[in-house]
């Protein structure tokens, strides 16, 4: 209840107010983002991979992109697990601190975008807090609530594979958090447009 206590004269990494000083001007960027992670819960779990792309103009912006996959040692040590899939993967690798910091810096002020998007705010959120920084402060959009809000459905959440069907869009054997961002951001314009959203 007074968790706002503790970030009082609080002193913050650089990258941090870099991030806070973007939200004195609205952004009209949307970011869809994606993770990959350990498990369920925000608090015991950790991020393996993100995935991100920009929407600007109903546009997804290839180039205006973020991709990081996690070196999280650690937390596979600590819970007697390999990480060998993740040393094999090809893509660039980043400490935990290095990506968030990095990611932080992509996304500014955007709005972000996601599929059941508030758990991909709350592990990040406690990735933040490892580094001593706050909480996001970005505005957020679900496209599963966006779906249900479009055809008046309360009772039933939908799976990513699920709303691609419904709107066909295409469905890769390759899962990644990249890829899973992609398949989001096509659900989003789609939605986006038959919600009239600007």
């Amino acid at each position: 209840m007074m968790d706002w206590l503790k970030y009082i004269n609080k002193d913050y990494p650089e990258f941090w107010k870099n991030y806070i000083s973007t939200f004195e001007n609205k952004s009209s960027r949307y970011v869809i983002i994606s993770t990959e992670t350990s498990g369920l819960s925000p608090l015991k779990d950790v991020i393996l991979s993100v995935g991100s792309f920009a929407v600007v103009n109903n546009s997804i912006l290839i180039g205006d992109s973020f991709e990081a996959n996690l070196l999280q040692y650690k937390y596979f040590h600590d819970n007697g697990l390999t990480n060998e899939f993740m040393v094999e993967s090809k893509l660039k690798k980043q400490s935990e601190p290095e990506a968030i910091k990095s990611f932080i810096e992509f996304i500014g002020s955007s709005t972000l975008v996601g599929h059941h998007v508030n758990f991909d705010v709350e592990i990040i959120n406690a990735a933040l807090e490892r580094l001593n920084c706050g909480r996001l402060k970005n505005e957020a959009l679900d496209i599963d609530v966006m779906h249900r809000k479009l055809h008046d459905i309360s009772e039933k959440q939908f799976s990513l594979d699920e709303l691609c069907k419904i709107y066909n869009v295409p469905v890769s054997d390759r899962n990644s958090a990249a890829t899973d961002a992609y398949k989001t951001a096509i659900l989003f314009l789609k939605l986006k447009s038959k919600l009239n959203l600007r």
